[in-house]
């Protein structure tokens, strides 16, 4: 038997339950991709000048304050199938190098899949490596700063939530080394 002060919950009321938040609130929904990329760092000395791969993950937020007509931030296929289709055509099972670094000629020369980070239009570049013009070698620091590049553009043509935009970007290049690039958190 329930006493004066108890309340039975499985008989509350639908407007006893608070529908409005006085705390700034947002939708995020987030996708994640892997794969398989090999780079090398030079400029860092030490064992990163040589060639290496990696496993890589990638976590792409995307927030909206409000939703979509269709009650959505963004169609969680779509995102992810534009995201996943530019790193597989671009980066996996490929090499991330720096624009100037000697490597690069022998791997086109090879026919291998090369990606160069601080590419510019006064090289021959794929359209795609201006994404990572400002960005001079490939750290896991910088591919963050292109995936997020990259999230952007798939977004763009994508129809999404009025207000929505990639939030953090997260890459994972080994289990214990990550980068996170994105909005900075307001106190």
């Amino acid at each position: 038997m329930l006493g004066p002060e108890t309340t039975d919950h499985a008989t509350a009321r639908p407007a006893a339950f608070v529908t409005e938040d006085p705390a700034p609130a947002a939708h995020q929904i987030t996708i994640e991709h892997t794969f398989e990329t090999a780079h090398r760092l030079p400029h860092l000395g030490g064992k990163c000048t040589s060639l290496h791969g990696h496993s890589w993950r990638v976590a792409v937020s995307v927030i909206a304050q409000t939703l979509s007509n269709d009650v959505t931030v963004v169609e969680f296929g779509a995102l992810k199938a534009g995201v996943r289709e530019w790193i597989d055509t671009y980066l996996d099972h490929g090499t991330m190098l720096g624009v100037h670094d000697p490597l690069a000629v022998h791997l086109y020369k090879a026919k291998c899949k090369v990606f160069r980070f601080g590419a510019d239009d006064r090289q021959t570049v794929e359209d795609p490596e201006l994404l990572a013009t400002d960005l001079a070698w490939p750290t896991v620091e910088a591919v963050a700063v292109l995936l997020r590049r990259v999230s952007q553009a798939v977004l763009a043509a994508l129809p999404c939530a009025p207000d929505a935009c990639v939030g953090r970007v997260f890459v994972r290049e080994t289990h214990l080394n990550t980068a996170t690039y994105g909005p900075v958190d307001t106190p």
